[in-house]
């Protein structure tokens, strides 16, 4: 594409009035400028909106700001930003987050000296709330220090993702564009969470080679808006969980079937959709401890209603099946607890 940027940065944005500007000014102040910023306002309440119109003469016409109709969550966001994208390489980032100053410089110098789809950092830092510290993250559990990785083997990658050790957070990659719209790797839009673990899986699976490095880039910031769309009721956190197993295993077969790698080891293919199972089912077991089976299942039954269809016998099964782990959790406790005394009274 004629006079591209090298980069597209692409920002969900939803009620950070309080940060985006310190998140644009960090963009401005970069040692590598052939970027364009791509705003998508996912509906914010607050001024988010004007600060960030504020800021486009500042970027002289690289910063262009959509709106989405109704709140669509960060991966449609993401999804809507990307095709808008021009860029050679695409880098996504959180509207409430900065990056250090060279952070695009060193990513993008890495992605053209080995001409890699993806580049992986294993490093980022996390400012505390009241912005007073910064505290370096690793990751990874997969790259030694100073040592940039070159690895193809997706052998090695599925490996990695069944032992946990990838981070699943899209900011901490800078990703070809070519390579995720020709292989149609989009963010899930039907997940109000996990959509980002989700889609890693179709990075890892459908990269040639991936370049993992040593630097940290990104600050994440654990700002009030972070912590507030975590929170949710238990029985919305259940609607959520069910909603990831559902969509989210046919999500990730859907991506496995279309890589010869599974066809050829399908214990992997197996392997990788119990991993994601498991997980999934921990997640929701922790969101069913303190909901009874019979409310739990009108709950489901509320939000899902007749998308179910033939599977509607499923719903009770796997409501007592939790049930069942919450007495014996109980039990256990209980037992636990008898035992201690026993031992304080010896």
């Amino acid at each position: 594409m004629e006079n591209a940027p090298a980069i597209s940065v692409i920002m969900p944005m939803y009620n950070v009035e309080k940060y985006i500007a310190e998140c644009l000014e960090s963009l401005l102040a970069q040692t590598l400028q052939d970027f364009e910023v791509i705003v998508v306002n996912d509906c914010s309440l607050d001024s988010s909106r004007a600060i960030a119109e504020s800021y486009i003469p500042k970027f002289g016409g690289r910063l262009k700001i959509f709106d989405n109709e109704k709140n669509s969550g960060p991966g449609a966001s993401r999804n809507r930003g990307l095709r808008h994208a021009t860029g050679e390489y695409i880098f996504f980032m959180d509207s409430d987050d900065l990056l250090l100053l060279n952070g695009l410089e060193k990513m993008y110098t890495t992605a053209k000296q080995f001409d890699v789809d993806v580049v992986n950092s294993s490093k980022n830092y996390e400012l505390s709330t009241d912005a007073q510290s910064m505290i370096p993250v690793n990751l990874t559990k997969t790259t030694p220090k100073n040592i940039p990785i070159l690895e193809h083997n997706l052998e090695w990658r599925v490996q990695g993702l069944l032992a946990d050790k990838f981070y699943w957070a899209p900011w901490r990659r800078l990703l070809r564009r070519e390579f995720l719209i020709e292989n149609d790797i989009f963010f899930p839009e039907e997940f109000k969470r996990c959509e980002d673990e989700i889609w890693t899986h179709g990075l890892l699976f459908c990269a040639k080679e991936i370049i993992h490095i040593p630097l940290g880039v990104y600050v994440y910031r654990m700002s009030d808006s972070s912590i507030t769309r975590s929170r949710q009721t238990n029985l919305q956190n259940i609607n959520i969980r069910i909603n990831n197993i559902i969509n989210g295993l046919q999500w990730i077969a859907h991506i496995t079937e279309k890589v010869p790698f599974f066809k050829d080891n399908p214990q992997y293919h197996y392997a990788i959709l119990e991993h994601s199972t498991q997980r999934f089912l921990n997640r929701l077991f922790k969101s069913s401890l303190k909901v009874s089976s019979s409310d739990m299942f009108m709950s489901i039954k509320r939000e899902f209603g007749k998308d179910f269809g033939k599977y509607d016998v499923a719903v009770p099964v796997l409501c007592t099946m939790l049930s069942t782990c919450q007495k014996i959790i109980d039990r256990n406790k209980t037992r636990i607890a008898e035992l201690e005394e026993q031992l304080k009274a010896k």
